[in-house]
């Protein structure tokens, strides 16, 4: 069942924080994931958002998701992700197809 990761994120350090981007990509490609979108500057539909990014990723499965997450290269990068930004992340479980109708 395919798993999804959502993150908004408020960056503060965009110098910092391009580090984290340039080596973002050559991790992620390297767990089945699937980067669904990145957005800087979404429409609310409902309550606030403050955030200056939302992010949606997907994965084959939650073991995906912590095999990467916990995954040494990007362990290394993480930390300029840190140093430039604050995230709130979920990660939540798709609906199969019958589930959905």
């Amino acid at each position: 069942m395919t798993v999804y990761v959502a993150g908004h994120i408020s960056i503060h350090d965009r110098d910092e924080y391009a580090k984290y981007e340039e080596s973002f990509m050559d991790v992620f490609q390297q767990f089945k994931g699937s980067l669904l979108a990145v957005d800087e500057n979404p429409s609310t539909l409902e309550g606030t958002w403050s955030a200056t990014r939302f992010v949606l990723l997907s994965f084959p499965s939650k073991d995906d998701v912590m095999a990467w997450y916990n995954s040494d290269g990007y362990q290394t990068i993480v930390k300029h992700r840190f140093a430039a930004s604050k995230m709130d992340a979920v990660i939540a479980t798709g609906m199969d197809e019958a589930a959905a109708q």
